[in-house]
């Protein structure tokens, strides 16, 4: 009810142009307004650093990586989690609790 996962893909031809920092900040943005507290990355393996860097600048800090947690293209993947709070986060109740 108060957390939501982020999905932010770029084509190829577009990155390095400031378009997937577009369209997280305006997802961040939309979610902040609709009273959600978190937000939570899931990056397809942790050598998409690009990916990382951008939700670090973002304010998403890394709290853990999954091991071996999917498979894509006859290999394992371990996946990093980041999470960012949104608004007060969780350092208050949500006006709409009940």
């Amino acid at each position: 009810q108060w957390t939501v996962e982020n999905s932010v893909y770029v084509a190829a031809a577009a990155q390095g142009h400031g378009v997937g920092s577009a369209l997280l900040g305006a997802l961040i943005d939309a979610c902040t307004q609709r009273g959600y507290r978190q937000m939570v990355a899931v990056i397809g393996e942790p050598a998409n650093t690009a990916s990382i860097a951008l939700h670090e600048r973002f304010g998403f800090t890394h709290v853990g990586t999954f091991v071996g947690l999917g498979r894509k293209h006859g290999r394992w993947l371990d996946t990093v989690q980041m999470q960012r709070p949104l608004g007060p986060g969780n350092t208050c109740p949500p006006d709409n609790e009940g």
